[in-house]
């Protein structure tokens, strides 16, 4: 990047509106990301308006302070009312994204402040030239608008709000000098007054708009908008940031029990690292499933899946596993997933025995309603396995891989041949340090696996 480009505002500008993604587009289409976009504007203008009711109540004080006249301060006063019905409309018109009825509204705010340091007060006895109004120095109200703005708009918006007061006080200012009131003789007698000092005499000059003055106050108050902007979208950004690790948590707590997403939260390593390790592995089935299908409708035997996941996932994350995917009318988890410990074996264990024993009450509750037993076969293995991202760049999976995993499914298939709920591996019981967990199982002896040429020992459930 050349030199130039970086000392460019206007380059500086357009990297960084070509560099936002359109975040608030994008995000409309998560309703997670949409309702936390809703909260925030709801809270930012109830902010904004209130700092602005605030800002006008102090400002109703000073214009009866600072006017000579109750009178004359009428005009002011009932602009001050103005601005707070307003900022009662723009409460109520905010909406996420690009609204044309707040922009609107901006507009009104820019254009009756304008009007109001402008236009001479008609309740004022006194009439003096149209550039005398410039001397009361109000153009620095708009920094209160624009400050309060900050709290309830994007850093568009703000580019608005610039843009309107810019173009409106710019016209204002053009408009007034080509038809505005004049009135030479006081020129002409602060000339004479103040003959040994012209400079005074220039400056006081009560026909003279000081149109660099004028200028200034546009430039700084441009700056001021532009810091402003850039300090909105870096909130803004940070913002998205943080939506995006709550959604990220929420998207962890589908595969993860809550303790596990809470230890992952606060872990720097990324789970995409690809890693080995040792972990318990279950594979849970539903036996028969086929024909219990077949006697459903789609919806019935979604309504059945989902009643069926439900429960297995509530065990998993009872016991401290990891649910790594649903298997149509099955599921696999891990024990000792992200994180290893002593306990994985049990717990994986007692998670199985658990599994079984609840859906023995939930049959009996089938059964009062004349519907047919859900029968579960539960295989579970220890040993190592491979844990890392697997697909495209553009889909990924966390995944479990290993012949671990392929142990752990032939002991579930094997289940049918053994005449039993809950097969286990050797491998499995030797990481079991309490002897009375093994008291519900039965040595079966080894057992031959499809596709292994060794034997594996197998303990059932009794």
């Amino acid at each position: 990047m050349s030199q130039l480009s970086v000392l460019n505002p206007f380059s500086a500008l357009r990297r960084m509106r070509s560099s936002d993604p359109l975040e608030q587009d994008v995000a409309l289409s998560n309703s997670f990301v949409a309702e936390a976009l809703a909260a925030n504007k709801r809270e930012g203008l109830r902010l904004a308006i209130t700092a602005r009711w605030f800002a006008l109540a102090i400002s109703a004080v000073l214009i009866l302070m600072l006017n000579p006249s109750w009178y004359e301060a009428l005009f002011y006063e009932a602009a001050i009312v103005a601005f707070a019905l307003i900022g009662w409309a723009q409460l109520n018109a905010g909406t996420v994204g690009r609204s044309s009825r707040e922009m609107f509204l901006i507009f009104c705010d820019v254009a009756l402040m304008t009007a109001i340091f402008v236009i001479p007060n008609p309740l004022r006895e006194q009439t003096f030239p149209s550039a005398f109004q410039y001397q009361f120095l109000e153009f620095g109200y708009f920094y209160i608008f624009v400050a309060a703005g900050t709290l309830g708009y994007s850093w568009r918006t703000l580019s608005m709000f610039g843009f309107w007061t810019v173009l409106l006080w710019g016209s204002a200012l053009a408009l007034t000098m080509i038809f505005g009131v004049y009135t030479p003789e006081l020129t002409e007698r602060m000339t004479t007054t103040f003959s040994d000092y012209p400079l005074m005499a220039d400056i006081l000059n009560p026909n003279d708009f000081d149109v660099t003055a004028r200028i200034q106050e546009v430039v700084v108050f441009l700056i001021v908008v532009g810091i402003l902007m850039v300090n909105g979208r870096r909130n803004t950004q940070l913002f998205y940031r943080q939506v995006a690790a709550f959604q990220e948590r929420a998207n962890l707590a589908r595969h993860f029990s809550p303790t596990i997403v809470e230890q992952l939260a606060h872990q720097n390593e990324p789970l995409a690292e690809v890693r080995s390790q040792e972990v318990a592995i279950m594979f849970v089935d539903i036996v028969g499933f086929t024909p219990i299908a077949e006697e459903l409708e789609p919806t019935e035997m979604v309504a059945l899946l989902r009643q069926f996941h439900g429960r297995l996932e509530r065990q998993v994350f009872d016991h401290h596993g990891t649910l790594d995917k649903f298997l149509g009318d099955g599921l696999m988890a891990t024990f000792g997933n992200p994180t290893t410990s002593t306990d994985d074996g049990a717990n994986a264990l007692a998670c199985g025995i658990a599994i079984i024993n609840n859906f023995d009450i939930w049959n009996q509750q089938r059964a009062a309603e004349g519907l047919p037993p859900i029968i579960v076969s539960i295989g579970i293995h220890y040993g190592e396995v491979v844990l890392g991202d697997i697909g495209s760049e553009r889909r990924l999976e966390y995944a479990v891989l290993g012949d671990s995993v392929n142990v752990a499914s032939r002991l579930e298939a094997l289940t049918r041949k053994l005449g039993t709920q809950l097969a286990v591996s050797q491998d499995l019981v030797e990481q079991i340090p309490d002897p009375n967990d093994l008291r519900p199982l039965s040595n079966l002896g080894p057992q031959q696996l499809k596709g292994r040429n060794k034997p594996v020992t197998v303990w059932g459930l009794k």
